[in-house]
């Protein structure tokens, strides 16, 4: 029987779309396949999931690629991403079901160190019972490992939990764990359907 429910975070609980970030930055559409190359298809960008490099250290880094010109756009891409958050729709409400119905919520997410900082605006987030990020141990998902300490940090039994995610891989990981789960793909109808399928009685 499931007890309790994994959350990935971005685009689980928050959108992290590059596009939009630079669009409301007013980034010319010419520099936005650079800025998405050097920003977010960088090995900065993995070390800061991987707990190795501090956000505004791999800004400095980046910035550096770029012209002069695009160095504080770098800076805002890296630091200020989630100013404002831009949550998923509907899932903090099923967040909120699934907790009234007395399920425990854990958030599993390949995040940097800042992520502490804006957690806190992520809504949903105050109805978690805890959370594992990346950079905070130094592991990645869909590494083996990340899936275990989870389990192991908050006392839970693989086959008690159910995860969600948005990356195949991710899931494919946790069930070579013990872990049910389904993939999200932006559609909460199919979100609610797979939860009642594995037994986890939401509205549909």
């Amino acid at each position: 029987m499931i007890h309790n429910i994994i959350f990935d975070m971005g685009n689980v609980l928050l959108r992290f779309e590059p596009n939009v970030f630079m669009e409301r930055i007013g980034v010319a559409r010419e520099d936005r396949a650079l800025l998405w190359r050097e920003v977010y298809h960088s090995r900065e960008w993995v070390q800061m999931d991987h707990g190795t490099l501090a956000e505004a250290d791999a800004a400095k880094i980046i910035a550096d690629r770029v012209p002069e010109r695009l160095r504080e756009t770098v800076r805002k891409l890296v630091v200020e991403w989630d100013r404002p958050i831009l949550p998923v729709e509907g899932m903090a409400e099923l967040a909120g079901e699934l907790k009234g119905m007395g399920y425990k919520l854990y958030l599993l997410s390949n995040a940097g160190l800042r992520q502490h900082d804006y957690w806190p605006r992520v809504p949903g987030s105050e109805l978690f019972n805890g959370k594992l990020i990346s950079a905070d141990v130094r592991l990645l998902k869909p590494d083996y490992a990340i899936y275990r300490l989870l389990c192991e940090k908050f006392s839970l039994d693989p086959a008690e939990c159910f995860f969600i995610d948005d990356n195949p891989g991710n899931i494919e990981a946790a069930y070579c764990c013990g872990i049910n789960g389904a993939v999200f793909h932006d559609d909460m109808s199919v979100l609610r359907r797979d939860l009642n399928a594995a037994g986890i009685p939401v509205k549909p």
